[in-house]
């Protein structure tokens, strides 16, 4: 192993007198092409490249002498050093960071990000990245070459939001560009540092938001927990006897199934007036409401004000409705019944719940599942109240109750 690693941050100015004394006395560099052109590397020094990290940190490993490793702002935030400290390669460092992309970003912006989530598309994760930037209102997406603000934008499409491209920070050809979601993908854009995803703007200013950094999706202020009571949603028990939203015992046992997280994206299909879409969204997933009744969906976007989270509504009840969705992660279909279910499954979600009318209909929706390689199971589940006014002597006392046919299911691939 080297006799001394030091890994040195570098934002575009001048490095500290601790950064260009490792560098000078160093026998190996190793960073990108433009940082290696850049700074002053020693003339007898060994040069490699950090474009695949792993055989980088295998070279620096069997290097005899002093190495130096060059990266972006600060290379413990989304940068080397989480690879070069892995076991394997047995390293150890001294680190001296400049200031991150993501803070360069947002000084550029003028914007404060303690409340601001921050993401990485590298390895195949835009889709991920996406779906967070559909569940809050301000996001950080640290981009690659072929998973940038354009593939980023399209993603988003129907979802109106601000992108700040930040291209090249910290060096002479850096940019900064302010555009509407629709007008990105007609850019050409270099290789950016950090893209800011910028909109929606349902989350409440609470005092909360001051002291988390990265304040969490629907972080529980005055009403915490999940499953709420059937009256903390706006309309819950509206519809003339027909039930808009799922009792709170079911809306737990549902959630539990979905098991909704950031990143994931949830489709709830016959949302009613949304209780159970701003439920997942409460974790943290994006979340996409498929409902006729436009008083219901007003419904569902009151709640989500509440609530302070983000939920894109759809009109819609048949199961065309679907075809132009964006792909799902989990699907709870409130309501629609085997046509639905099937319809769903066309789209590979990997986990799905579905409500019953009837145990024939529970039985096509299993059947429907399983045919379509699907591990099913479900129940029906009972509940009754406690009644608030017992009668004297009598101990506790049940109301009338009510029960309802749950199935679920997950790929099994």
């Amino acid at each position: 192993m080297a006799d001394r690693i030091t890994v040195i941050g570098w934002d575009g100015t001048p490095l500290t007198d601790a950064a260009a004394g490792a560098l000078a006395g160093a026998t190996l560099v190793a960073g990108a092409a433009y940082q290696l052109n850049a700074l002053p590397v020693p003339a007898g020094a060994e040069r490699i490249g950090l474009g695949d990290l792993q055989t980088a940190a295998r070279r620096i490993a069997d290097h005899r002498g002093t190495a130096v490793v060059v990266a972006e702002g600060d290379p413990g935030f989304f940068g080397v050093v989480r690879t070069l400290r892995r076991p394997e390669f047995g390293l150890e460092l001294e680190v001296l960071p400049a200031v991150s992309s993501v803070a360069t970003a947002f000084a550029r912006a003028g914007m404060a990000w303690e409340d601001a989530q921050v993401v990485s598309a590298h390895g195949g994760r835009l889709r991920r990245a996406a779906n967070i930037c559909r569940a809050h209102p301000k996001v950080a997406v640290l981009t690659t070459a072929d998973a940038g603000p354009s593939e980023l934008a399209l993603m988003l499409r129907g979802v109106p939001r601000t992108f700040v491209v930040c291209e090249a920070l910290g060096t002479p050809d850096e940019d900064v560009t302010v555009l509407t979601s629709e007008r990105v993908p007609d850019h050409d854009w270099r290789d950016p540092s950090v893209v800011l995803v910028i909109g929606g703007g349902t989350q409440p200013a609470d005092e909360a938001a001051g002291w988390l950094a990265g304040h969490p999706i629907g972080f529980p202020g005055a009403d915490r927990g999940w499953a709420l009571p059937d009256p903390a949603y706006a309309g819950a028990d509206a519809g003339e006897g027909r039930l808009r939203a799922l009792p709170a015992h079911v809306r737990a046992l549902v959630l539990a199934r979905l098991a909704p997280v950031p990143g994931d994206l949830v489709w709830t299909v016959g949302a009613g007036d949304g209780a159970l879409a701003v439920e997942a969204a409460r974790f943290g997933a994006a979340v996409v409401a498929v409902e006729a009744d436009p008083a219901a969906r007003a419904r569902t976007a009151a709640n989500a004000r509440r609530y302070g989270v983000e939920v894109e509504t759809v009109t819609g009840e048949g199961a065309e409705v679907l075809g132009g969705l964006p792909e799902p992660d989990a699907v709870a279909v409130e309501s629609g019944g085997v046509e639905m279910v099937r319809a769903v499954v066309d789209r590979r979600p990997e986990r799905v719940v579905a409500v019953a009318g009837s145990l024939a209909e529970a039985d096509g929706i299993r059947q429907v599942l399983t045919t379509a390689g699907y591990r099913a199971d479900g129940l029906l589940l009972q509940s009754a109240p406690l009644s608030p006014e017992p009668a004297k002597g009598s101990g506790a006392a049940f109301g009338r109750g009510d029960y309802t046919l749950l199935l679920w299911a997950e790929q099994t691939d």
